[in-house]
């Protein structure tokens, strides 16, 4: 049932609610709802130019909407600073975007700093720490001293180090090499066993969706296909084309498990 912009449900940390989005002549988004549960994950999957990217920067208001609402923590954000909302809620792009002439510890800082938090040194080693990076190994490096890996660390760092309620992050495993990102996979599994945090995720690869979600939103030519728990999914996928993404993928519909189809 849909929900009233006065009283969204609180339960749900992301909404968003009949949510459209042209380019030009290319429709981005087209009637979007869907909602991500407090403490949950959200994977959002489909083919290149789907809508993921999209649909994730509506929730920090990167990306404005031409119609629809997008709620964050039950308020409906076109009504709230973007810049307020950016600082709240953690965000990693797809190549970490870290300041290449900022060393480590200072990337980290960044939230921290603009909100002049005087204890943003020891929060940002912490977060340092919560990602598997000895801050008095990595502190002092510069960004072009780490490893593809390395650097997405500090960026999750980063998100993580104001201590969000919300992560969105986009493609952030996309980049690396095969060992890296599933080692990177894992801690991230680990590292949202630890924390309470929210979080939505852009990825192309339903593996890793499988593996980190618990939703997953199945995006073609700015619709959702398919937004159901990983099991449900690959138990019954609800329409052919999902049908096809998990063929293509090698995952064995109806047991979840990867392999030949």
């Amino acid at each position: 049932m849909a929900l009233s912009a006065a009283a969204p449900a609180l339960s749900f940390t992301l909404r968003a609610e009949r949510v459209s989005k042209r380019f030009g002549d290319v429709v981005a988004l087209d009637d979007v709802s869907l909602d991500v549960d407090a403490g949950g994950c959200l994977a959002l999957v489909g083919e290149s130019g789907s809508g993921k990217t999209t649909l994730l920067r509506t929730f920090n208001r990167l990306v404005e909407p031409d119609a629809g609402q997008v709620f964050v923590d039950g308020e409906d954000i076109a009504r709230v600073d973007p810049v307020a909302l950016r600082r709240r809620v953690g965000y990693v792009p797809q190549d970490g975007g870290l300041l290449p002439h900022w060393r480590v510890q200072r990337n980290v800082e960044l939230v921290l700093r603009l909100t002049h938090d005087a204890d943003a040194a020891d929060k940002a080693r912490a977060a340092l720490r919560l990602v598997g990076l000895d801050p008095d190994r990595f502190a002092d490096r510069w960004p072009r001293e780490l490893s593809g890996g390395q650097r997405q660390r500090v960026a999750i760092a980063r998100a993580l180090a104001a201590k969000p309620r919300i992560l969105l992050l986009d493609e952030p495993f996309g980049a690396l090499d095969a060992i890296t990102r599933a080692e990177l996979q894992e801690a991230f599994a680990a590292l949202r066993a630890e924390i309470a945090t929210t979080c939505a995720l852009v990825t192309h690869d339903l593996h890793e969706a499988i593996l980190l979600g618990t939703r997953i939103a199945v995006l073609r030519r700015g619709r959702i296909e398919q937004s159901a728990e990983p099991a449900t999914l690959v138990r019954a996928p609800a329409t052919a084309y999902v049908s096809t993404l998990l063929h293509r993928a090698r995952v064995a519909v109806g047991t979840g498990l990867a392999g030949a189809t």
